[in-house]
């Protein structure tokens, strides 16, 4: 129990000394007050992870210091003691708040035992509050596969697990970012804290400060409304924000902060909070040409690409599609209720064959309305529906595919490059235009361009 911040606000010197020695010997930080001037000033320096009040002090009584504690930040705990202890006493620190309520003498054990529980209850309160914030993820291996750039990929995770350093984790949509982040983060010191993620993509400016940093408002009477924002939940946690290079340049600078000097400010407040978080970044888009563009803070990125991993596409590794492809059937087998799963005759070449623009994410929603459709419990090359398929294709009356084969059927990465190269030239050339009409971003257009070796003129 360790790096935990008390604050003691107590008038009697022997005591404040025998608490704060016995405490600091256990591991804890400890601040000191003697007056509720003193225990404003320090709470003004830095903000506790919970505070010991005597109920009787020179220039106010505990109970108000409690409300002005909570005043400032409600999610202090607050742990009163009292040297005139009654029933009735009691209950109105309770009902004002209070965490706990000992009576003088007691035991410095008891105190121990009663903070451990505390610091707990607030770890555990966090790591709800986390896991109603997150988006729901299958326990997932990152690693399946046995490609060389898969096992490149996990020997370096391997290696940096349980730093405390940020983490950068770039690769095209649907590579499993989110997945090697769960996967650090349990493998990591952190593991039993709470995990927050944040998807910075689609969010304005202002609902992303207000979801990361949190708010205060007084709307009426003096009170002071406050909003947790992520940070404060992932306090003694671990961070992920997804699509890092789609945050707002304006609340760039406040994360730096926090990574730099482990402060931040919530959205119309007065004074800097502490927060211990560990960052794990992710990005699909090129982290570097957004800098060189001006679009994203090169001290930033130079914070959080301290440490890089990158996820190879699914394209390049096709060798893994076989592994990755059954462990989703088995999954799907106990999501479904479908009974056993297997895979049909061909299914695997047709898989293997598919150029996978949403990489792995794609391949589990094939294989999912593949597992819906299919008959006997038997997925067949008739129940996978890829991502330019026929049905899309014949859409436009105008694009008919080149039949090269014998059997007068092409292959479906060759229908793809077709298919692509039609678009491009509907548009005139504009890339942009042609990403959108594929439904696809951009970076993963120009990739496809490159596998396939598309010619354009980009538009600028």
């Amino acid at each position: 129990m360790t790096n935990y911040k008390v604050l003691i606000v107590e008038d009697d010197l022997a005591l404040l000394e025998v608490v704060s020695a016995f405490l600091s010997m256990k591991g804890f930080s400890v601040a000191q007050a003697t007056t509720r001037k003193e225990c404003h000033e320090a709470l003004q320096r830095s903000l506790p992870d919970a505070v010991v009040s005597d109920c009787h002090l020179p220039d106010t009584d505990g109970l108000q210091l409690l409300r002005e504690i909570h005043a400032i930040d409600a999610s202090i705990p607050v742990l009163i003691i009292t040297g005139f202890a009654t029933i009735d006493l009691a209950v109105r620190a309770i009902k004002e708040g209070a965490e706990q309520f000992l009576a003088k003498p007691f035991e410095l054990s008891l105190l121990l035992k009663v903070l451990e529980n505390i610091f707990e209850k607030s770890r555990s309160v966090r790591c709800e509050l986390a896991v109603k914030n997150r988006v729901a993820r299958f326990p997932r291996d990152p690693f399946l596969g046995t490609s060389e750039s898969i096992v490149r990929l996990q020997s370096k995770a391997q290696s940096i697990v349980g730093t405390s350093l940020p983490i950068l984790i770039q690769g095209e949509a649907g590579t499993g970012k989110g997945v090697l982040a769960d996967w650090l983060t349990k493998e990591g010191p952190r593991s039993n804290e709470a995990f927050v993620d944040l998807n910075c993509s689609g969010l304005s400016s202002e609902t992303l400060e207000s979801e990361l940093f949190g708010r205060e408002e007084v709307p009426f009477g003096g009170v002071v409304a406050q909003k947790m924002g992520l940070l404060d939940v992932a306090h003694r946690g671990t961070l992920f924000l997804d699509e890092l290079g789609d945050m707002d340049i304006h609340i760039q600078p406040k994360l730096l902060k926090v990574l730099d000097e482990g402060l931040f400010r919530r959205v119309a407040g007065l004074r800097d909070r502490e927060v211990d978080i560990h960052l794990i970044a992710a990005s699909n888009l090129d982290m570097a040409t957004l800098v060189a563009n001006d679009k994203f803070r090169r001290d930033l990125f130079s914070k959080v690409n301290t440490l890089s991993l990158v996820i190879p596409p699914l394209r390049t590794r096709i060798g893994d599609i076989p592994v990755i492809a059954q462990s989703f059937l088995e999954e799907l087998e106990k999501d479904m209720s479908r009974g056993r799963l297997e895979f049909g005759k061909g299914v695997m070449t047709s898989l293997k064959g598919y150029g996978w623009p949403g990489n792995i994410r794609e391949l589990r929603n094939v294989l999912e309305r593949a597992a819906l459709l299919c008959k006997d419990g038997i997925i067949r090359r008739e129940d996978l529906h890829f991502y330019v398929p026929a049905s899309v294709v014949t859409k436009d009356p105008r694009f008919v595919p080149c039949c090269e084969s014998e059997d007068n059927v092409v292959t479906l990465k060759e229908l793809e490059r077709q298919y692509i190269s039609f678009v491009l030239q509907k548009e005139n050339g504009r890339a942009v235009r042609a990403a959108a009409k594929l439904a696809i971003p951009r970076t993963t257009f120009y990739a496809k361009l490159r596998e396939h070796n598309i010619s354009i003129h980009r538009d600028q």
